[in-house]
């Protein structure tokens, strides 16, 4: 899928009522209508495939970690209404999500697996598993897996395909620098020979590695972890200036469109929480700037959009997130923000206005210019806290700002004559390269301004 998208990852277990967990049913038309409604064109549903359980073999907390499985070729059966129709009720899923006019996003974990893994479609024998049964760093819910022995390609791409050929429309695929990024490079190929809209999203954490998982594992998209995000919690943080972007941007070069912006996902804190922002609010000059700098995709975590947290949500346990729970509830009223605080509900509509934004031709498929460098510090502008740059897409041009104070300001941009040239517009007696453009941005925010 060429230019930005949006990506709405979900723990479907944690989507049921305050007396259970979440069933593959309680995803239901009006839920995936209110999530298209973010503009939102993948759902990565985790947790899906099935895995370890309390009872099985070095199992963690008391739902298991999605990324211990037991079976590749099988689904939760704590996610179904019904055990013996799982499967037929995790494919209604799919064409519910599809109906809503969004693809649905599975996990593939290709390095481990639980040692209690028992398939029954196609077992694993003891070739497929790394000499000594070890396990990578303290996952000690799991067993490395053997890639020295071809047969353990072979079954890892026939798992793939299964999944493929049940609808599902990419993989967010685990730990990806743990694999030999040769198997990448045979693999995505050989499925995407059979589903060539597929796509293949790699969690990777080492900048060195990018380029060969772009180039030789054919990843269409990479975490962007160890950049933008790292970058833009140090910001919000207060721990590095705003024109640090520009360093990040530049040294992704080619490799920026392949990259996967993110604010929150399972792994990392909640925005709210005092390790990031200390409230949903503090981050919103990041969320601008992983939404508008460039054609990157962008993915929300469930409940980020009302402020989930402050605690991280554990992959590990059944526990209960009231936020996304008040908004499950409204909805089942028929109004899906009737049981959520005025807070919430305002940070929604920022998010959904974004998300909106986004959908602009300039922001989805435009090209960037960078203006941090023509903006030094003075008494209207500081590149510590403010970030600014300009999309173009056909005749629309924008100024973006972003502001990572907590004050309202106005500053004034100015806009070097190399940005007129690079985009190929004139000057005008009221665009030009010798007249600053005032801009006013709210706190922790940022701005769109259209200037053609």
């Amino acid at each position: 899928m060429k230019g930005k998208f949006i990506i709405y990852q979900m723990l479907p277990r944690l989507m049921g009522d305050a007396t259970r967990n979440g069933k593959f049913k309680d995803i239901t038309a009006p839920v995936l209508e209110q999530i298209r409604n973010l503009n939102v064109n993948y759902i990565w549903y985790t947790g899906i495939i099935r895995h370890a359980v309390p009872g099985d073999e070095g199992v963690k907390g008391n739902a298991g970690s999605p990324f211990a499985i037991v079976d590749y070729y099988d689904v939760n059966p704590y996610l179904a209404s019904r055990e013996c129709n799982r499967m037929k009720e995790f494919e209604s899923l799919v064409a519910r999500t599809k109906a809503a006019g969004m693809e649905v996003i599975l996990d593939f974990v290709p390095n481990h697996v639980s040692p209690s893994y028992k398939s029954a479609v196609r077992p694993f024998e003891e070739r497929n598993f790394h000499p000594g049964h070890i396990h990578d760093y303290d996952w000690s819910d799991t067993v490395k897996l053997n890639y020295n022995d071809r047969d353990t390609w072979e079954k890892m791409r026939d798992i793939l395909l299964f999944w493929a050929s049940k609808g599902v429309g990419g993989f967010r695929c685990d730990m990806v620098e743990l694999v030999p990024v040769e198997f990448w490079g045979w693999c995505i190929p050989e499925v995407k020979k059979l589903y060539p809209k597929i796509i293949f999203i790699g969690e990777a954490y080492e900048p060195d590695n990018y380029s060969a998982l772009i180039e030789k594992g054919r990843f269409d998209y990479l975490y962007d972890k160890s950049g933008f995000y790292d970058t833009l919690k140090k910001i919000v943080r207060g721990e590095a200036p705003a024109s640090a972007i520009t360093g990040v941007w530049q040294k992704l070069g080619k490799y920026q469109e392949h990259m996967l912006n993110f604010l929150e996902n399972h792994d990392e804190d909640r925005i709210s929480s005092q390790d990031f922002a200390g409230s949903p609010f503090g981050a919103l000059a990041a969320l601008f700037v992983s939404l508008f700098f460039n054609t990157s995709p962008f993915m929300i975590y469930f409940g980020q959009e009302f402020g989930e947290g402050p605690e991280k949500t554990s992959i590990f346990d059944f526990c209960e997130l009231p936020k996304v729970r008040a908004w499950m509830r409204g909805l089942k009223a028929g109004d899906p923000m009737k049981y959520l605080g005025y807070e919430e509900q305002a940070l929604y509509v920022v998010y959904r206005e974004f998300m909106k934004k986004a959908t602009e031709p300039a922001i989805r498929k435009g090209d960037t210019y960078d203006l941090e460098y023509a903006n030094p510090k003075s008494e209207y502008f500081d590149p510590d806290k403010h970030f600014v740059f300009m999309r173009k897409s056909g005749s629309s041009v924008y100024l973006c700002a972003a502001n990572f104070s907590s004050d309202r300001v106005q500053i004034k941009v100015n806009i070097p004559r190399h940005a007129f040239e690079y985009f190929g517009i004139e000057e005008t007696d009221a665009l030009n390269s010798n007249t600053p453009v005032d801009v006013r941005i709210a706190s922790d925010a940022g701005t769109l301004l259209k200037l053609m």
